[in-house]
């Protein structure tokens, strides 16, 4: 009889136990699973320098060489764990290819939530011995979760829809059939395996039995956070409920005027917060934040003649905001597993610690140009980092809001006192504030080091936003 599968992938996420899993495949004869094969900061399991002869940079150079060498020179049927933010090129190969098993393990996510920040404070990820157990408690925060639903919702929903679309079906496991050993007996028939377990690995411990109410220390705030959204949206599966559209909980709207801001990241937002709430004449703090879809459908209702917008930066301002905030300084902006990452696997010439005396314009120069030269190949899909909203092409931000709204005006940030006055005469504002002064993160300033090389480079990396948008030189 044909071998039904040539190897499996688990489509998992951090905290859902997916290492318990992971252990009990690896205790059937003739499954073996590789671990985070495709996780951009490491290959396999943290310290690990390769997979079955694989180093992370042959891997990160072929991934679909090492999907090769999993199937043939694994010891049985091999496979991976793949989580959302994993290296992205490689997921069109394996979703479309029917010779893959696929398993999805998924979680309620409040739960893997707090699991994962109790997992940071505490620093342990893993528990075999109760007498190693570090107690820890986590703070429920409420934009962070709706950003961390809202990335399972979107690859739920995109990994259900390419499996329809090809005909394909998955193995289901939630995280409460782990402690089945019937249902990992299942996932074996599944695989097409004969060995059969008698009972679980359990060298791995759960390592918060609590009620999730104790898990956390401000239980009263997340039980009000979560009553604004749809109970079913935390429980359904594989398919999360209503399809969201992206970065909602980012709008900011005003006070009283019926006006909403769709923010750009890496774009002059905490200047646009400030002037939203001159309008009315209040502080930042009584802006409308952290919307959902009934939120926002409300707060439209309520406000007839409203009027939406986003701010467009230029491509290289909008860059070097990004690699300033979100890369060069450490802080808890900082990007600092992806800061490592970019020093040792992209060579980015970056000190160790935040820039000091010896960081000068040259060498903030040649880091900026490293870092574009790193957005090409990122935004191009050639590198396992993911193009984050901190500098995706807006273009492709634009067409993001367009899944839910489309923004009545798009603003040039060197228009902004014009354009901003204009829209909110429109809304009725007779006393129209002026725009506040932005700053830069630094420590240079892009005029500090701006040049033709720098432009040129740019506009190479975002073609799509110059085309789109008409942008020319920055200066």
């Amino acid at each position: 009889m044909a071998q039904k599968f040539d190897y499996f992938v688990v489509f998992a996420e951090m905290r859902t136990g997916s290492n318990f899993l992971e252990t009990n495949l690896n205790a059937f004869d003739g499954i073996t699973c590789h671990g985070e094969a495709f996780n951009p900061h490491f290959i396999g399991y943290p310290n690990v320098t390769g997979i079955l002869g694989v180093s992370q940079a042959a891997r990160d150079a072929d991934p679909n060489g090492l999907i090769k060498v999993i199937r043939k020179e694994s010891d049985g049927l091999g496979g991976f764990r793949y989580f959302h933010d994993h290296d992205p090129r490689i997921f069109d190969a394996v979703v479309d290819d029917p010779k893959c098993a696929k398993i999805v393990l998924t979680r309620n996510p409040v739960d893997s939530y707090v699991s994962w920040k109790i997992a940071q404070a505490t620093g342990q990820w893993k528990l075999t011995d109760l007498k190693r157990r570090k107690e820890g408690a986590a703070e429920f925060d409420s934009v962070e979760f709706e950003a961390h639903l809202e990335a399972l919702q979107r690859f739920q929903v995109t990994l259900m829809n390419r499996l329809q679309v090809s005909g394909q079906t998955a193995f289901y496991v939630a995280y409460e059939d782990l402690q089945s050993v019937e249902v990992m007996n299942g996932l074996a028939a599944y695989l097409g395996v004969d060995s059969r377990l008698q009972g679980l690995d359990q060298s791995l411990k759960k390592q918060n039995p609590s009620p999730i109410t104790e898990k956390v220390t401000n239980a009263d705030e997340m039980a009000q956070a979560l009553n604004s959204l749809d109970r079913f949206n935390l429980t359904r599966t594989p398919n999360f409920e209503p399809r969201r559209g992206p970065v909602i909980p980012t709008y900011v709207a005003a006070a009283k005027t019926p006006l909403l801001y769709l923010p750009m990241r890496s774009g002059p937002e905490d200047q646009i917060f400030d002037w939203l709430a001159a309008v009315d004449g209040v502080g930042a703090d009584e802006l409308l934040r952290k919307m959902n879809q009934k939120d926002l459908r409300q707060w439209k209702r309520r406000n007839r003649g409203h009027r939406s917008f986003t701010v467009l930066r230029h491509p290289v301002a909008r860059a070097h905001h990004a690699f300033c905030h979100r890369i060069l300084n450490p802080g808890p902006a900082c990007y600092d597993a992806l800061r490592q990452t970019l020093i040792r696997r992209y060579g980015l010439p970056l000190p160790e610690g935040a820039p000091d005396a010896s960081y000068d314009r040259t060498a903030h120069h040649r880091a900026f140009t490293a870092f574009l030269n790193f957005l090409k190949g990122n935004l191009a899909g050639q590198t396992a980092i993911r193009v984050d909203a901190a500098w995706c092409t807006q273009a492709q931000a634009v067409q993001g809001f367009g899944e839910f709204v489309l923004p009545d005006r798009i603003i040039r940030e060197d228009e902004l006192l014009s354009e901003l006055g204009q829209l909110a005469a429109q809304v009725g504002v007779t006393q129209i504030p002026e725009v506040p002064q932005v700053s830069e993160p630094g420590p240079f300033t892009l005029k500090d080091i701006y040049d033709d090389s720098i432009e040129s480079l740019a506009s190479d990396v975002y073609q799509r936003d110059y085309m789109m948008f008409g942008f020319s030189r920055w200066a």
